[in-house]
């Protein structure tokens, strides 16, 4: 009874933790799609200013060429984390922009 018991509670924690961890992940279209809606709101919210705006789209086509070239010979996984590690450093810079007070003018 104990083992069928252990067994339950195993599985049960296994099926709680899968759907977690598989939302965490995002397909690299999926993670360049949600950077640049966010740059859009901020632009629209008026929480970025043009120059903050045009700084972070730069940013985002130079990961965007990046990825182009890496694809052209296949994503490794030391390139797929190269770019996780490129958009994380994105999404934090894009967060800090869009809640430090700068706002336009007009």
């Amino acid at each position: 009874m104990k083992k069928l018991l252990a067994m339950a509670v195993a599985a049960s924690a296994l099926a709680v933790a899968a759907p977690a961890s598989a939302q965490a992940w995002q397909s690299i279209n999926q993670r360049q799609r949600n950077l640049d809606a966010r740059i859009d709101a901020g632009v629209r919210s008026g929480q970025l200013t043009r120059a903050e705006a045009y700084r972070l789209r730069r940013e985002y086509g130079q990961i965007a060429a990046l990825e182009a070239r890496y694809r052209r010979n296949g994503l490794t996984i030391a390139e797929r984390r190269d770019l996780d590690r490129r958009f994380d450093y994105l999404s934090r810079q894009i967060q800090a922009e869009r809640h430090d007070w700068d706002r336009r003018r007009g």
